[in-house]
């Protein structure tokens, strides 16, 4: 029997029945949170509008808010018309008959009629409505009725109020915007918060300060990791005391190493901002987290501070990597140590380096609680990065649409560096492979 032939599954099958939990795992963790921020970035998610907490596609009543405003509105009306007289007595007159005229309509929905019973009864024995009685979907024609009669009822107790026909009309509007939040209208807006992003400024200027911290955290670490790797890399007493001694600023918590340089930044007390202005760094020791480039430099020195570390262990470990004998034949041959440095060293680190690079620059692109305990994105914005932004427009305005669309820009902004990273990366091994 020839191979490949036969009942079994060939080998491209089962190379992919071999990748296929690793892609599974990668749609669940990955690729479906992407997705469904994107689903709810097109639509007018905030949490601190009763009527806009989730997607709604359709139309729809609030019954729970619809059962309390309704008879209020009645009440008030027939209250305020027992005091009134001559023309505001017909205006009350006619708006009570409207009122009552907009319930015996939305009564002859069975479906409302029946949970308004329900809710009714729930409501006088102060029991909690569930969730599955409290939103009912109603039709376009049905929604847009109710809207009109209650813009038209709005629009004559204005009237009313321009005019001091009546007193405390403010006694009325309650109960009226309260009906008029039980409608639910269909809160889809498609790309509109990525249109209305890209003509932001503060989109770009976010942008801006996370690519200048990225680009030049990220280039001091490489320069001071390179540095820290090749000489504990050599061969000297303490050596492992060493080693273990410079991973202890990245093995502090962030949060923590944060709120210590905050300290030592402080304008009065810190010992970081006295020691700057008296080696003639800064002007005034206040001006480290209180101006625009004083706090980017200062989150730039404490990021180098805290991750250089890692820079220089992942760098290490490239280091090792490299033959003795490379180095030995190079001094026979009478190359210097700074020959040997750019003819052996960064040749052979070169893939070990752009990992170093990958790794960092995505996490730097995303940083938030560094620089959200340091500065809060302060001051003026001026140190506010794209993860900052997105984490105050969902979580401090409580608009999920807004930060949902925030999100995946940022996803979409890492896809593109870690491509880019990983095409420069491919062709490396690819070349390196060819080159042996």
């Amino acid at each position: 029997m020839k191979p490949g032939k036969g009942k079994g599954l060939s080998e491209k099958q089962i190379g992919y029945l071999m990748v296929l939990p690793a892609l599974l795992m990668i749609t669940v963790i990955a690729i479906w949170p992407v997705l469904r921020s994107f689903w709810l970035s097109m639509f007018d998610i905030r949490l601190n509008d009763p009527a806009r907490t989730a997607v709604h596609l359709n139309y729809g009543l609030d019954m729970e808010r619809y059962v309390e405003t309704m008879p209020a509105l009645i009440r008030v009306l027939n209250k305020k018309s027992a005091e009134a007289a001559g023309e505001a007595l017909t205006a009350l007159t006619d708006l009570k008959t409207a009122a009552e005229n907009l319930q015996k309509e939305l009564n002859r929905d069975p479906e409302i009629a029946k949970r308004y019973e329900e809710i009714d009864k729930l409501l006088y024995d102060f029991q909690p409505v569930p969730e599955q009685l409290k939103y009912l979907e109603v039709k376009k024609e049905q929604a847009i009725l109710i809207k009109t009669q209650l813009a038209s009822m709005q629009e004559k107790i204005d009237a009313l109020s321009k005019a001091k026909t009546i007193e405390k009309p403010e006694e009325i509007l309650g109960p009226l915007q309260g009906l008029r939040a039980a409608m639910i209208e269909p809160n889809y807006l498609g790309l509109t918060y990525y249109k209305t992003f890209f003509k932001e400024p503060r989109l770009w200027a976010a942008l801006f300060n996370t690519f200048f911290f990225t680009v030049v955290s990220v280039f001091i670490e490489l320069v001071l990791g390179l540095w820290i790797a090749l000489l504990i890399n050599k061969q000297f007493k303490g050596r492992g005391l060493v080693r273990a001694a410079v991973l202890i600023p990245w093995a502090i918590p962030t949060v923590i190493s944060a709120l210590m340089w905050k300290f030592m930044y402080d304008g009065q007390n810190g010992i970081v901002a006295r020691f700057f202005e008296t080696i003639g760094l800064v002007n005034d020791m206040s001006v480290l987290l209180t101006t625009k480039w004083g706090a980017m430099f200062s989150v730039i020195f404490a990021d180098v501070w805290k991750t250089t570390p890692f820079m220089a262990l992942l760098l290490f470990a490239g280091l090792q990597t490299i033959p003795d004998s490379l180095y030995e034949s190079a001094e026979v041959e009478g190359a210097s140590k700074t020959q040997q440095f750019f003819y052996i060293t960064l040749p052979m680190l070169k893939s070990t380096i752009l990992v170093a690079l990958l790794f960092r620059t995505l996490d730097a692109f995303r940083v938030f609680d560094l620089i959200y305990v340091l500065t809060g994105g302060g001051p003026a914005n001026s140190t506010e990065t794209i993860s900052i932004y997105a984490y105050k427009t969902m979580f401090a305005q409580m608009n999920f649409g807004a930060g949902s669309a925030l999100s995946v820009i940022v996803f979409l902004c890492i896809a593109i560096i870690s491509l880019i990273f990983i095409k420069v990366l491919g062709a490396d091994l690819i070349g390196d492979n060819r080159g042996r």
